[in-house]
């Protein structure tokens, strides 16, 4: 195993043929949608990670960080298990997205391809098109394993039941935070009926979106201590960040200087696009730091404390903390 030396834990994937490292990178954050690093930045970035043990990296047609992530394997010479994701919900939209993947990525196959931000048994259905040119692509050999992203838990109790998935990954945290139909109790029951069933479980917002940064401590505790993950998916966009976040999974004491350059690190609140307006965030927020324009939330950072606390009154999950 290219991890060899790591202290890093790594785990099969449900019922896959691969051995995750139970850090894997959340590929997001590095991308034009946060930090906005070119992809030779970000792809040290990943390289550096790949280097200490993380062999499992999570991504998405929508976050645009193919080129990142190629141009780690560049730097790098380790083992990559690519797990990507695309809204697509027909063959054709799935055939220039898988191909998409390819091309950018300068693969002749994919690890993981998966349905994105599923609800329920009826929008898994309502995208089976696009699964079943995934399955192709499976038995074709370009394709490892298919999955479902998912917010919901209706969405992790359908899939579990559905034999041709292989992979889930759903959200989790210490607070429930973005957890759209129900309870974190609720969601832990279908991730360990899904785990039952043989799929490979990966959680994503272990820090709720960076809304539960100020607890980032108990944060990781929680999720290091469910069984039922095979892997987390953490953000990271900074050489800091994966020293910190390697050191917490492997138990190792965290750099001092580390420690301190995070915890001076600027941090400012990012309302993503699919924001409704729904304004439950401007009546939550006490600092009055962000309101409703034009059907939009805007922050105001010269009023926002970054607290994040409004991030958890959002329905649709846009607000981040980064």
């Amino acid at each position: 195993m290219n991890g060899e030396g790591s202290n890093l834990e790594y785990n099969q994937l449900g019922n896959t043929d691969m051995k995750v490292s139970k850090l894997c990178f959340g590929g997001l954050t590095v991308g034009p949608l946060q930090a906005n690093l070119s992809p030779q930045e970000g792809g040290k970035i990943i390289a550096r990670a790949m280097e200490e043990g993380v062999n499992f990296i999570d991504t998405a047609d929508l976050y645009n960080t193919y080129s990142h992530i190629q141009k780690a394997m560049e730097y790098s010479n380790k083992e990559l298990i690519i797990a990507t994701k695309s809204y697509d919900y027909e063959k054709s939209g799935a055939q220039k997205s898988f191909y998409r993947a390819l091309r950018e990525l300068k693969r002749d196959y994919i690890d993981i391809f998966m349905l994105h931000e599923q609800e329920s048994i009826y929008t898994i259905k309502g995208h089976w098109e696009a699964m079943e040119y995934y399955l192709k692509q499976k038995k074709l050999g370009n394709l490892r394993a298919v999955g479902i992203s998912t917010h919901r838990i209706a969405a992790v109790k359908a899939a579990a039941d559905i034999p041709e998935i292989d992979v889930i990954h759903p959200i989790i945290n210490l607070n429930g935070i973005g957890i759209d139909d129900g309870s974190k109790e609720e969601m832990l029951e279908a991730i360990w009926y899904a785990k039952s069933k043989g799929k490979g479980i990966y959680g994503m917002k272990p820090l709720g979106g960076g809304n539960l940064l100020n607890n980032i401590e108990k944060c990781f505790d929680y999720v290091l201590n469910l069984d039922c993950l095979d892997s987390i998916a953490v953000g990271m966009q900074s050489i800091e960040e994966v020293i910190y976040n390697v050191s917490v999974f492997t138990g190792k004491k965290i750099p001092i200087d580390v420690k301190e350059k995070l915890s001076n690190k600027p941090r400012r609140l990012l309302v993503d696009f699919w924001c409704e307006g729904c304004g439950n965030c401007e009546r939550k927020c006490t600092h009055n730091a962000i309101k409703v324009i034009e059907g939009k939330a805007v922050v105001d950072a010269d009023r926002c404390v970054v607290c994040g606390y409004c991030g958890a009154f959002c329905p649709q999950f846009c607000i981040k903390v980064i």
